[in-house]
């Protein structure tokens, strides 16, 4: 934001150098980015932070410096003397996209001559970098940068039918604004129109058929409150911003429509003549409530470590526009001005009183009570998964957000709903070489493939053994009207096989929770092998999706370094079973026995299933089972069979086991997995 130094003086004295000006407001808040001479004024360029949208006009720079130096305020109260013929006669306003456009007031004055500015208003605007049009123009920038309300000033007579509606724009509808380049005007774009066509982009910027020129008599002043996230949303959209577009989007205050709509006639009344209509049109909701705030005394001090007079803190926050509604030993209660939404909260109040008292009056030996927060439970279940990823041998990974349609489509196991479309593509993000992917305009179901996309770069950078793992959001959209569902995933990719990775997700819950175990689940995907894919389960709540890369997904994807695992975890479900108390369990000090089994079973039975039979069979006594391999041979087994060789190691924990005791054990499971899956011992 650049302000004139003499324009400041016609609402606060400054009696201070430029350097202690300077250094105050950077004290403050407002950070002083240089200073340059313009003829005999000073432009001095301040940094506004997005939540002081109040600072984004000369007046709210003045209230600051009225407040750091004990001056004051003197804010013009405009009214213009109305001897035109009722403005209800003459023109209508109609709303039709309330979410849009919150508020619109409109006056018209008749009989006005457009020329040039005085010097005084040209000079202003010079040394702020805003060139001089005419004076209708000159006015509303004026008091845009006076008071940070937009306003723009419509031709009368080129609006069809005395009518302004403010709407969505029609199919295909489109306007050549005043920078006189044409643009096409999408849904969710707020218009001004006439009872023909579209003569306004809301909040962005107007339209060449109902510019002021030096033709035109009769004016309507326009003072509205856009919506901030439609007009931000309109300006990149269309790659339109200006000063009006930058100040809807940081949000203006609500309740300046009248004053800036007032000040803006009585400056054309004054410099351009006519004659202003009498009343004024305003349509839409009325500006809310403000919630009053109240502020302990004693947390001054725990807050900012210092102790500041009581009586100071009413004059401060006065001085700042806050209305005092209560104020006793312990405590005031405050009203915030409407130009100051962002005071809502007593830390809020603090702030204000600390940094117009000057943080320089803060030793910087000060001792402030900091008491440790709670760490969130995400944030610790997050913790334990890198740490395990990062032991197994995983490297964490970024992709972005935006993925191509081909990638969307290739793997989506959280929701079958379509993917989000972004109306601006991602341009020069992807390494994309031959791979031909597509426009990436869709916001991502699943982190599988851009980890794919991952590896086949390192592929072709001969970097053959990728292990990845990235933790992101996905946006699953649930309908239309409501926002995407945003769980927190975790996304591998290893050259591994399908039983290592799948025993790193088991480590990974066993880490967050050593009572639960892995439930695998039949499932298949056109992106995974029809033999290594499973749906991971939980305590009956799906966990997640692991499998094999398939042939055609490896193609699909131009991986050429051979097999490819992936895995997708949802973060959530280890959250809502995670257990943070560390348990000690001892190492068993007995020997341990290990015996292999190759078993001969129908091919439609499954390892998982097998495993957990002999997992129960086996009791306490069974550690660890551990595939070995599949092999088929229809001679000796016949047509539909396979062979399943595993290891099992079996230990005690209290005694040393006896060859006895271990065939004991080996028989359980040979039963159990003859019984249950018709397995055939090899002998």
């Amino acid at each position: 934001m650049i302000v004139s130094l003499e324009w400041l003086k016609k609402y606060v004295d400054i009696n201070v150098g430029h350097d202690e000006l300077v250094d105050k407001l950077t004290m403050s808040g407002l950070n002083h980015e240089g200073t340059e001479s313009v003829g005999g004024d000073q432009a001095i360029d301040l940094e506004v932070t997005s939540n002081r949208a109040d600072c984004n006009g000369h007046i709210g720079v003045a209230r600051e410096i009225a407040a750091l130096f004990g001056g004051q305020l003197k804010v013009p109260d405009p009214q213009p003397t109305c001897t035109g013929k009722p403005i209800e006669d003459l023109c209508r306003v109609e709303i039709t996209c309330p979410d849009l456009c919150y508020r619109y007031t409109a006056r018209l004055i008749q009989g006005v001559k457009v020329g040039p500015s005085p010097d005084w208003l040209v000079d202003h605007l010079e040394t702020i970098g805003v060139k001089s049009v005419n004076n209708i123009v000159d006015i509303t920038n004026y008091v845009l940068f006076e008071c940070g309300q937009p306003l723009h000033a419509f031709d009368f007579a080129k609006l069809a039918g005395g009518k302004v509606i403010v709407r969505e724009p029609n199919s295909d509808e489109k306007i050549e604004a005043i920078d006189h380049s044409t643009y096409e005007l999408k849904p969710g774009t707020c218009v001004i129109a006439d009872a023909e066509k579209a003569v306004c982009v809301g909040g962005v910027m107007g339209g060449v058929d109902s510019e002021v020129s030096d033709s035109t008599t009769d004016v309507l002043i326009e003072a509205a409150y856009f919506s901030p996230m439609a007009v931000r949303s309109t300006a990149r959209q269309l790659k339109l911003h200006s000063p009006s577009s930058f100040r809807f989007e940081r949000d203006i205050d609500s309740h300046n429509l009248d004053w800036a709509s007032r000040r803006c006639c009585e400056l054309i009344l004054q410099i351009a003549g006519g004659e202003l209509c009498e009343g004024f049109i305003d349509e839409g909701q009325l500006p809310s409530e403000i919630a009053p705030v109240t502020l302990r005394y004693p947390r001054i001090k725990r807050i900012l470590g210092i102790e500041i007079p009581k009586d100071n803190v009413p004059s401060i926050l006065e001085s700042l526009g806050l209305k005092v509604s209560a104020d006793s030993a312990d405590s005031i209660t405050v009203v915030p001005p409407s130009w100051r939404k962002d005071l809502t909260r007593e830390v809020d109040l603090i702030e204000e009183v600390g940094r117009i008292y000057g943080y320089d009056q803060v030793p910087d030996t000060v001792a402030v009570p900091m008491v440790a927060s709670h760490r969130p439970e995400s944030d610790r279940v997050m913790d334990k998964v890198r740490l395990m990823m990062t032991g197994a041998g995983f490297d964490e990974a970024m992709t972005a957000t935006m993925v191509p349609g081909v990638w969307s489509e290739a793997f989506s196991p959280w929701t079958t709903a379509d993917p989000i479309v972004v109306s601006q593509p991602m341009l020069g993000v992807l390494e994309q070489g031959s791979h031909n992917i597509g426009a990436v305009n869709l916001i991502r179901r699943s982190l599988v493939p851009s980890l794919l996309e991952v590896k086949r770069i390192n592929d072709y950078r001969s970097n053959q053994e990728v292990e990845l793992f990235e933790t992101a959001k996905v946006y699953l959209a649930e309908s239309t009207t409501e926002l995407p569902r945003e769980p927190l995933l975790l996304g591998i990719v290893s050259s591994r096989g399908y039983p290592a990775v799948k025993g790193v997700v088991e480590a990974i819950v066993q880490r967050v929770n050593p009572e639960c175990q892995v439930e695998v689940v039949e499932f298949s995907d056109p992106l995974f092998n029809v033999n290594y894919s499973s749906q991971l389960k939980v305590n009956g709540e799906v966990l997640g999706y692991i499998g094999e890369v398939s042939e055609d997904g490896l193609k699909q994807f131009k991986i050429r370094s051979g097999a490819a695992t992936v895995a997708e975890i949802d973060l959530g479900v280890l959250e809502q079973l995670a257990v943070h108390i560390t348990v000690h369990k001892d190492q068993s000090k007995y020997q341990a026995i290990s015996r292999d089994f190759n078993f001969i079973v129908e091919d439609r039975v499954h390892w998982q299933d097998l495993e957990s039979t002999v997992h129960t069979a086996g009791g306490e006594l069974c550690e660890v089972i551990q595939y070995r391999e599949t092999f088929r041979d229809e001679k000796k087994d016949g047509a539909g069979k396979k062979r399943l060789l595993m290891s099992v190691t079996l230990r005690s924990s209290t005694e040393t086991l006896s060859g006895d005791q271990a065939d004991e054990v080996c028989q359980n499971i040979i039963a159990a997995c003859k019984k249950k899956h018709s397995a055939e011992l090899v002998a």
